[in-house]
């Protein structure tokens, strides 16, 4: 916690200075500079406002937690598996039929980083979603899932096997993972994704690597890279969690893995099945019908189903 604040302290002062330097640079500007320098004296002040401003209770969303964790707020993390440019339009229709979840239950979802292949599908997406009990409900949605359907781009009329991975991350309290800053790795660089023109000469958008795990985290959500800065630990801090969770499961999962599964990412969950118009969940060896229903979001009563089976 400590290098998080020193980190925010750092910041503002780097701005102080920048804030300094143009302050100058406007004493001996023509007029067609100054307007150019107070723009940006304007922005570094906004920056600043930014990291000087605490969270408003709107923004914590009951920061509440159970355990180690807050029940309502979670990083979702989907990335395309096998299946070429199948599986990008794959995992674009799972992360829309969250979304469309999202939606239904008043959640908010905020996208945090977006990458994609050259027909529009993801090969990677992260998104925070905050709403009542949000990680209680999307938790046991982490895993391989898996889609039996014909591509739009296949004239044969074959049927393609793809792979999405999906992640749901819990929002920690920040004290209980400590990162050393020497473990991390910063890079910057100009966000290329949605939400306009980014006229800011600094590069916002921030990849940040944890040495020791290999863990990388990249966040263009926000337009000031100090922002985006503190999302990114805060999303390594929930997926080093994770994956310490994932280890100690392990260690005991082989007298739960004859049963439903371990739950683990690397297993098959889930498939859906377009020519039988069926998602099976394989933990739970149980089917539903109406693939398009449940695509378009319709999924509490699986998500309910398997809270009460899998615990």
């Amino acid at each position: 916690m400590d290098y998080f604040n020193d980190y925010i302290k750092n910041e503002i002062e780097k701005i102080d200075v920048l804030i300094k330097e143009h302050e100058e640079m406007r004493k001996t500007a023509d007029a067609g500079m100054l307007q150019l320098i107070d723009e940006e004296i304007s922005k570094l002040t906004e920056q600043k406002r930014q990291l000087e401003t605490p969270k408003t209770k709107e923004e914590d969303v009951q920061e509440e937690t159970t355990g180690n964790i807050n029940p309502n707020v979670v990083t979702l993390e989907i990335r395309s598996g096998t299946g070429g440019n199948e599986a990008g339009l794959f995992a674009h229709d799972l992360f829309r039929m969250y979304e469309r979840f999202a939606e239904k239950k008043n959640w908010k979802i905020i996208e945090v980083f977006r990458s994609e292949n050259e027909i529009g599908g993801i090969k990677t997406i992260s998104a925070e979603v905050r709403g009542t009990n949000a990680y209680g409900l999307l938790r046991n949605e982490s895993g391989v899932h898996r889609v039996q359907r014909v591509p739009a781009t296949e004239s044969g009329g074959r049927i393609h096997t793809s792979t999405a991975t999906v992640a749901v991350l819990p929002k920690l309290q920040k004290v209980e993972i400590e990162i050393h800053p020497d473990d991390l790795e910063w890079e910057f660089f100009r966000s290329g994704g949605r939400g306009g023109q980014n006229v800011n000469k600094v590069s916002t958008a921030v990849r940040l690597t944890h040495k020791p795990t290999g863990i990388i985290v990249e966040c263009q959500e926000e337009r000031f890279q100090g922002k985006n800065r503190e999302k990114a630990l805060e999303i390594l801090r929930s997926r080093i969690y994770t994956e310490m969770q994932e280890q100690q499961v392990k260690s005991i999962s082989d007298l739960r893995a004859g049963q439903v599964g371990s739950g683990m990412r690397n297993e098959k969950i889930r498939t859906y099945n377009y020519p039988q118009n069926r998602v099976t969940d394989h933990r739970a060896n149980k089917s539903w019908h109406n693939i398009s229903l449940i695509m378009d979001g319709d999924i509490e009563n699986i998500l309910g189903y398997l809270d009460t089976e899998l615990k």
